[in-house]
């Protein structure tokens, strides 16, 4: 094989695009998805995957760092494509341990081991590649309560409901802001991934990216988890009043930015990932109201009543939104989709694959592959 990439939690949402990227892109790479199978974890994501010559799977913890240090020298890695993270705000303000744990000193192991395997070769032809979040940057003021054309426009960006809520982005030299344990977290390991660079030379690149949907998300995240309710006639929990804005990026656009990024970006370098694309979340609740029930038959507005108003999360940021001009002029990348048209794909995604929605809601996804790969 031409290289040996590890792609760590590539059993999960993001995880398992970039891996059938990578798998059906390059198939002179070895594509080692490693994940350990939390509840996040699935590999019914991969399925599709089974069999391929270039494809492996490892279940290890990242925090294992004898583990990691062992499979990189067994399988002579090049690369690292860093996606393993706990991600739920609300889970990490329940249990802000776990997520130190996993995202920071996971990352630290990981670094560890790309040192000590990489450093006595030299550098050359390597990439540690860690895919970071917005919310480290903190929140964003929305100045501009009812939205205007931004100052700048991409194939994505260019219908109707491209609007921008205040007059600052979130560009790569802010100053990090964390308001959440997830996202402070996330801001520590970002913190280790540049040390390791300027300290040893190891060749780095981080990325900082917005919300992203599509197929095969956890449904704890809005998006599968209002189109599974709507879907069942479930209540539509939204926080506060729902005027918080997020940036959105379609998943599939986001593997394609890591692609590009993995190959061309510059090492030492920070890109940020976004969608021009910034949504209150009630008009996000309301445009996959209108579009689920469009595709379930279901009249116009059949649905609003599901929408509840429930006590606002803590440290709530107001707005994200992300400036990825730097992504853009410097190698050419931009988002794909509209918004709408990213929904209508993903909410048909989701009505059309209710077996694997149900298998995750119900827990039954774990059993599937316990025999194959839990109990190894």
């Amino acid at each position: 094989m031409k290289r040996s990439i590890i792609i760590t939690g590539g059993a999960g949402f993001i995880g398992s695009h970039v891996v059938r990227l990578f798998v059906n892109k390059y198939p002179e790479y070895q594509i080692i998805c490693l994940d350990k199978l939390t509840y996040a974890g699935n590999l019914a994501n991969l399925k599709d995957l089974e069999g391929k010559p270039n494809y492996k799977f490892e279940k290890v913890d990242i925090c294992d760092f004898d583990a990691v240090l062992s499979l990189m020298k067994l399988e002579k890695v090049d690369g690292i494509i860093h996606l393993a993270a706990e991600s739920h705000v609300d889970r990490s303000i329940k249990d802000p341990f776990t997520f130190a744990k996993t995202n920071v000193l996971g990352t630290l192991s990981l670094l560890q081991a790309a040192r000590l395997c990489w450093e006595p070769v030299g550098y050359e032809g390597k990439r540690f590649y860690h895919i970071s979040t917005d919310e480290v940057y903190g929140a964003l003021e929305m100045t501009r309560p009812d939205g205007v054309n931004p100052p700048f426009t991409t194939k994505a960006s260019s219908g109707s409901h491209h609007l921008a809520y205040g007059e600052e982005f979130f560009t790569e030299d802010m100053k990090y802001q964390p308001h959440s344990p997830y996202s402070a977290a996330k801001a520590s390991s970002d913190h280790f991934v540049r040390a390791f660079h300027d300290t040893y030379g190891l060749p780095t690149v981080v990325t900082n990216c917005s919300n992203n949907y599509g197929p095969y998300q956890f449904p704890e995240k809005l998006i599968p988890l209002f189109v599974n309710n709507i879907r069942l006639r479930k209540p539509l929990p939204v926080y506060g009043k729902g005027e918080n804005v997020r940036d959105w990026l379609y998943v599939e656009d986001h593997a394609r930015a890591i692609d590009l990024i993995f190959h061309e970006g510059k090492a030492g370098e920070t890109y940020n990932i976004g969608g021009f694309n910034e949504w209150k979340n009630i008009d996000v609740i309301k445009l996959l109201i209108r579009t689920t029930d469009r595709l379930l038959g279901r009249p116009e507005g059949a649905d609003d009543d599901l929408i509840t108003y429930v006590t606002d999360r803590a440290g709530h940021d107001l707005r994200y939104a992300i400036d990825s001009r730097k992504l853009q002029s410097e190698l050419g990348w931009e988002p794909s989709l509209q918004f709408e048209e990213g929904i209508e794909k993903t909410v048909r995604w989701y009505l059309d694959n209710q077996d694997w929605l149900d298998g995750v809601t119900s827990g039954d996804y774990q059993k599937y592959y316990d025999e194959m790969y839990r109990n190894r």
